[in-house]
Parts: structure tokens; C-alpha cells; sequence
């Protein structure tokens, strides 16, 4: 009795302490997305992006926390099976009337899976599926207001849609903006307010979204059973008061707004669960996984991406395959033609010309998940210990991994562990898209190529190698940068002309006839690697002559160092406001209730 007593207590410590480690976790992370409201009204940009990034380091201090107390308070790692299961059962008893259980789950998950061995990950010491149900789970505000225009005009909702938010910095000219909402609206309903069914309402999101410059509104207009969703991104004026920039209303921009390109918003949550559950009603191709990533809740991104996958594993029979490309001197990638995402592992030897080790690129990993990525680099899952089916790895792929990463796999009968892996959405690398690019489409591709080195050198990210083989094209037709071994703050490197050759001689010479240091860039260089299509240098030359001349990359580290942060709109010049309206044309948008 004595023994199963300790037992009791024991078990009934652990869950206390995991919920304990849990709910101070989700304090400080509420507290810092709390703090977003006063940043945006005080125009604080660069605390915005320090929130950002220091945020992502929570979760895993909260876990290295609990861990720590598990060891010393209960001697976790000699704790037999029966115990373990004790804890966890008594753990779900607590989060019966929880307002974040799924996160508390996957909490759960990474702190036992950190003292236990990995073939514990598939019995029941930890969640592989949820135990607690997250519908209906009250909010306190609830999650969204709801407003009924059949009891008022548009107008006067739009206003108190606006004015709910309670922004403590003045508006430019809200009926400006209201005006143009609601000319914009109605062109998108091709010029004819509907017909106000019973159920006629706007559903928006109790906090605004905050990301860099601005605060977005999310919600959806519910007619009947048509729903409309959009998105309001509001910017501070050069007085710092707030106007509209423009209205999103339809899905694939909307979408946009959430691409794992960017970085992560700032959203004050009670219920993240009813937010995310609001977001997918509005864009229901989004993965839950990348929603809850993009809500700033990366860990829970990665516990739904894992069990979607092994969802998908069960429904399917393809195999792992090489991915498609030249392959990579420092990353073997592969991937599952049925699921769109690559795997990515770290080879044990690199290519002759890499001077880069494991920890440093692993280290520029770190580095572009904490940065602002500007919708220009991908960002990724980053796994431990991922055990998936072995009958499912090509054998041309299997032999890759046994001779290129083989300290990186771990191998029995019918399973291969990967110790690290790296997870991103699959995208046709730009070599294979510029080899069926035809005209106008081939020219676009080549200028957003280009616009995307601007804008990652534009927040101090220098790519390194800007071969066409290290960006992507998105579902979405967007350029992303995804190979990371060689890049480099902007403001690390010096940036230089290739000094005249004393005699002519010298320029045929195998070897240059100056001195370079690490980190020295020759852009005159770039043409040579990547201008070699005659229908590809055409288009570069046509808008980015400037990237061949030391003075465009020397005048933007100047901006970064002088504080300066570029404005970036996930979203094209040609939807601002600013591009659809003159600012002296009249406003006629009507809208006095719809009819």
C-alpha cells in the first residue's frame, strides 16, 4: 500500500508540475502578445520585431525549466512505466475546464519525451492523439464580435468595427476609409449590394493581428450562407496617425497574410484553438499546423504537422523519393510526391566548397527563424528523432542516406529514425521554373527574383550563394530563398569593386590579382553565375542592373545601420488605397444597409 501510495504522489506531482510549467509559459507568451497593442499605438517597430523574435525562445526555456524540476523534485528519468501513465491520465483530469489544453498536450509531449528514450514516442506516455476536446471552449472576451447591419447602416458598423479596437492614436480620416471599404466592397460584389437574408451579420476577430507596421483586422461578412471573408491591414501616416491601406477580400490574399515566409503575428489569445478554428473557416486550405505556427504557437505547428503526416502515411503508398534538382552540397532532400513539404537532413560531408561546418548551419537556421523572413525565406519544421516507415524510402534514397548522412539516421527492421530534420512547403526550384518560362512570365519571375534579394538585404540578410537553385517559386508564384549555409548579416560584410588588373595579363589568370578577405562581395561577380541565359540577363538588366554595383548594397547597409525599416506589404502596390484612390477623389460608397 506504502508503494502504490508514493506512486499516487508521485504521478500526482509530475502533473502538477507539467501543468504548472505549462500555464507559466502561456502567461509570459500572453503577456508579450499583450504588450503588441501599446507598441503598434507608440509606432515601437523594432520592439515589435524583438517581441517577435524573443518569443520564440519561451517554449523551450519553459521546457528545459519543467524538465529540470522533473529531475530534481522527482528523479524522472528512474520513474517506471506505471508511473508514467499515472501522470499522464491525472495530468488529462486538469485540463478538463483548460482553456489551451491542446497546447498543454503537446507541452506534455516535450517535456517526456526530453527524459524518455524515443521508443517511448508510440505507447501511452504521451499524446499522440488529443485527449481533451477544444470545441466550445468559452473565451473571456469571447474570440470574436458579431454585428448586424440590418439594425444600422454599413457605414456605422464599419465605424464601430474600427473604433472597437480601441486604439489609442487618432485616425487620419476614418470616413475616408470607410468610404473606401465600402467602394471597394461593393466593385468585389461586381457593383450590386445582395439581398440582407436573416442572417445577416459581420463576424471579426477580438484582437487585431500585429506584425512589423501593422495591425490587421481579420473577420467575415455572413449573408445566409454565403460568408465573405477579408482582412484590414491599419498603418500609422508620417503624423502617426492610423489610416487603412487596403481591403483583402479573397482567400488567396488572405492566404497570403499567413504564409510561413513571413514572421509569426502577435495576436492576444484566451482560446487560441477558437481562433485558429475561426481562420480555417475563412481559409479552409490552410493547414491548422501552419495556422497555429503563424499565431506565434510553432510547437503546436509541429505536433499537428506530425500527426498529419503520419495521417497521410497510413491514407497513402508512395515512397520517399530524392527531390527534384541539383543536389545540394550541404543538405540531402527528399520528399513524399503525395504531401507537399521536402525533408531536409545535414550531410556529414560537405562539397569541396563549402567552408562551413554542422553547428554553423545550424546556426543560420536559428538564425532565419528568429529574423523577420519579408514573405522572402521559407521557414522551417525543426525535428528530433523522427521515426518514419522504412519500406517507404526509395532505394536510390536509402542509399543516399547510408553513404552521405549516415550519422544522421538510425536504422532497424522497419524504421528509420532521423536525429535532425529540417520540414518546409515544397516549391519548384527557380532552375527547373526558368526552363519552361516563356515571355512575360519568364520576365515577372526574374523581376521578383531580383525584388527578393532587395528585400532580404533590405533587413540585413545577405544571401551568399544567389545560384537559381537556392530560391523557390510558391504555390502562389512568389521567389523564396530557402538554402541558409551561406548567408550573412548585411551589415558583416564588405562589399567591393574588383580592383583594376595592373597589366591586362593578369585578368586571364586562374587565380585574382588582389587580396580577399572572408566576408569581401564582388558583385560585378554575380553576372557571371547567374546572367548566363541570354532571355534571363535581358530581364535582369531590364530592373536590377543595380545588384551588379557595390554602391546599391553599400547604400542599403547604411539604412540598416542608420535604423531605418523598410516598409513590406504582403500584398501587391497595385491593392493599396494609395495606388486605387487619388487622395483628393470623392467618396461615394453608399452602403446604407444592404437591400
Amino acid at each position: 500500500m506504502d508503494f502504490l501510495s508514493d506512486q499516487h504522489s508521485v504521478a500526482a506531482g509530475i502533473a502538477q508540475a507539467l501543468v504548472d510549467g505549462f500555464d507559466k509559459h502561456y502567461r509570459l507568451f500572453r503577456e508579450t502578445t499583450a504588450r503588441a497593442k501599446g507598441l503598434f499605438e507608440e509606432g515601437e517597430w523594432l520592439e515589435v520585431q524583438k517581441a517577435v523574435r524573443d518569443r520564440i525562445q519561451f517554449y523551450t526555456d519553459r521546457v528545459d525549466e519543467c524538465v529540470e524540476r522533473l529531475r530534481n523534485e522527482f528523479r524522472a528519468d528512474s520513474l517506471d512505466a506505471a508511473t508514467w501513465q499515472s501522470a499522464k491520465l491525472m495530468f488529462i483530469g486538469k485540463l478538463i475546464n483548460h482553456k489551451q489544453p491542446e497546447l498543454a498536450e503537446t507541452f506534455f509531449n516535450s517535456v517526456t519525451t526530453k527524459i524518455l528514450h524515443h521508443t517511448y514516442f508510440h505507447n501511452d506516455f504521451i499524446f499522440l492523439r488529443p485527449a481533451i476536446s477544444t470545441e466550445y471552449l468559452e473565451s473571456d472576451p469571447p474570440s470574436y464580435r458579431s454585428y448586424y447591419p440590418n439594425q444600422s447602416d454599413l457605414r456605422d458598423t464599419a465605424r464601430r468595427i474600427f473604433l472597437d479596437f480601441d486604439w489609442h492614436c487618432p485616425f487620419a480620416n476614418l470616413e475616408r476609409d470607410i468610404d473606401r471599404v465600402l467602394i471597394m466592397v461593393r466593385r468585389h460584389l461586381g457593383g450590386v449590394w445582395p439581398h440582407a437574408e436573416a442572417n445577416c451579420q459581420i463576424q471579426v476577430l477580438h484582437s487585431a493581428f500585429y506584425r512589423n507596421k501593422a495591425a490587421y483586422i481579420i473577420g467575415k461578412a455572413v449573408n445566409g450562407t454565403v460568408e465573405y471573408p477579408f482582412a484590414l491591414p491599419f498603418l500609422h501616416d508620417e503624423n502617426g496617425r492610423l489610416y487603412l491601406d487596403t481591403i483583402l477580400l479573397d482567400v488567396t490574399s488572405i492566404a497570403i497574410l499567413f504564409s510561413l515566409s513571413r514572421a509569426y503575428f502577435l495576436v492576444d489569445m484566451d482560446v487560441p484553438s477558437s481562433y485558429v478554428t475561426f481562420l480555417r473557416s475563412i481559409m479552409p486550405n490552410k493547414p491548422r499546423s501552419e495556422l497555429y505556427t503563424m499565431l506565434g504557437l510553432a510547437k503546436q505547428g509541429k505536433s499537428l504537422f506530425a500527426r498529419d503526416l503520419m495521417a497521410h502515411l497510413r491514407h497513402s503508398n508512395d515512397d520517399f523519393i530524392i527531390a527534384p534538382g541539383i543536389r545540394g552540397l550541404v543538405m540531402l532532400v527528399f520528399t513524399l510526391p503525395s504531401f507537399p513539404y521536402v525533408f531536409k537532413i545535414i550531410k556529414d560531408v560537405f562539397g569541396s566548397s563549402k567552408e562551413v561546418d554542422r553547428e554553423t548551419v545550424l546556426a543560420k537556421y536559428v538564425l532565419v527563424k528568429r529574423h523577420d523572413r519579408v514573405g522572402r525565406m521559407a521557414d522551417t519544421l525543426d525535428f528530433a528523432n523522427v521515426a518514419l516507415p522504412k519500406a517507404r524510402f526509395s532505394a536510390e534514397l536509402m542509399d543516399e542516406l547510408r553513404r552521405l548522412a549516415p550519422s544522421s539516421i538510425e536504422e532497424d527492421e522497419n524504421t528509420l529514425v532521423f536525429r535532425h530534420l529540417y520540414i518546409e512547403r515544397r516549391m519548384i526550384p527557380l532552375n527547373i521554373y526558368l526552363e519552361t518560362a516563356k515571355g512575360e512570365e519568364l520576365e515577372r519571375v526574374v523581376r521578383d527574383y531580383g525584388s527578393a534579394i532587395k528585400e532580404m538585404a533590405a533587413v540585413n540578410i545577405f544571401p551568399g550563394d544567389m545560384l537559381w537553385k537556392n530560391f523557390g517559386v510558391t504555390r502562389y508564384g512568389r521567389v523564396v530563398f530557402y538554402d541558409y549555409d551561406e548567408i550573412e548579416y548585411m551589415t558583416d560584410c564588405h562589399f567591393r569593386w574588383i580592383p583594376e588588373a595592373p597589366y591586362p595579363e593578369m585578368e586571364m589568370s586562374s587565380e585574382p590579382w588582389y587580396t580577399v578577405f572572408r566576408n569581401d562581395v564582388f558583385p560585378e561577380e554575380f553576372a557571371t553565375f547567374i546572367l548566363y541565359n541570354p532571355q534571363v540577363r535581358a530581364a535582369f538588366m531590364k530592373y536590377h542592373t543595380d545588384l551588379l554595383n557595390p554602391k546599391f548594397w553599400q547604400e542599403t547597409q547604411a539604412k540598416i545601420r542608420a535604423g531605418l525599416i523598410v516598409d513590406f506589404f504582403p500584398y501587391s502596390e497595385d491593392e493599396r488605397f494609395g495606388h486605387l484612390f487619388r487622395p483628393s477623389e470623392p467618396s461615394d460608397g453608399g452602403g446604407r444597409g444592404l437591400s
